[in-house]
């Protein structure tokens, strides 16, 4: 006569494979079902990656630094208190593991924390950020971190990258310790697109909540290459010296024709004015 087969468990106590369905430890607690399906949810769903992958990097300033951040033209100061942290950010998970291990409150006078694209770094005169600049807001300690953590999820959600003109690029966002406050800043490629600059400040003041948004008097717009401490790395001094020279005339030419008036080049009835022609003498004649 064959015997039962009998059942084989691993890893249960003693307890849990009592026969008696009557008995009050044979079912979970509605906690504990809670619990496992909360676990079983969490190893299922896979992570929501970012549009594009992000860096961490902090900046311990020493104390006889020069607020002028330097580049390996220089004296390399500034690149050695720059420091990439943790792994690349490639999810939202990534990003909210980050972000709740970082304590904001903690950082230091003078140390910054930023959160960048990566292939770019947070210097003025990278070569993917020396044509660019950035908008500060400047906002209290103690809305500091939760007015950081929004500006990050704008970048990360490309929320501000959507704002931008054609042709523009988010490179990151940061967060400096000054004395009783935050300087939030958000970094951008291309200066010289007055449009993602106004979009961009749009943009943020939308999005705060009104205890939240900065007062006009906190927040200013600047060019990297305007700051005091910006050093033209030499490979790159004929990018820059092109950019001031389409900048320089593009001046030149609202000036001549916010002078001229709003009527310059019709004649009475409105018709656009035919050109003066311009005859050119031979070479070598005057």
């Amino acid at each position: 006569m064959s015997t039962r087969p009998s059942l084989f468990t691993r890893g249960l106590s003693g307890l849990s494979q009592q026969s008696d369905p009557n008995s009050p430890m044979s079912v979970s607690s509605p906690a504990e079902q809670r619990d496992d399906a909360k676990r079983n949810f969490l190893k299922a769903m896979r992570p929501l990656p970012t549009q594009h992958y992000w860096n961490v990097w902090f900046d311990r300033q020493a104390k006889d630094q020069q607020q002028s951040k330097t580049t390996d033209g220089g004296n390399g100061e500034y690149h050695a208190q720059l420091e990439q942290l943790g792994d690349r950010i490639e999810s939202v998970q990534d990003f909210w593991r980050y972000n709740n291990n970082t304590p904001v409150d903690q950082i230091k006078m003078r140390e910054s924390i930023y959160l960048f694209k990566s292939g770019f770094k947070p210097i003025w005169e990278d070569r993917r950020n020396i044509l660019g600049g950035s908008w500060t807001f400047r906002v209290p300690k103690s809305i500091g971190p939760d007015v950081w953590t929004r500006v990050q999820l704008l970048a990360i959600g490309e929320k501000l990258q959507s704002v931008l003109e054609e042709g523009d690029q988010i490179c990151g966002v940061g967060l400096s310790v000054r004395f009783n406050s935050h300087l939030i800043s958000i970094w951008h490629r291309d200066a010289s697109r007055q449009g993602s600059i106004d979009a961009m400040l749009q943009c943020v003041l939308d999005e705060l909540p009104t205890e939240l948004r900065p007062t006009s008097n906190n927040y200013f717009y600047k060019k990297h290459s305007d700051h005091a401490g910006f050093k033209v790395p030499p490979e790159l001094q004929a990018v820059i010296d092109s950019q001031r020279a389409r900048e320089a005339a593009a001046k030149a030419a609202q000036e001549q024709a916010a002078a001229a008036g709003p009527g310059a080049g019709t004649d009475a009835a409105g018709q656009g004015a035919a050109p003066d022609i311009v005859e050119v003498p031979p070479s070598g004649e005057k």
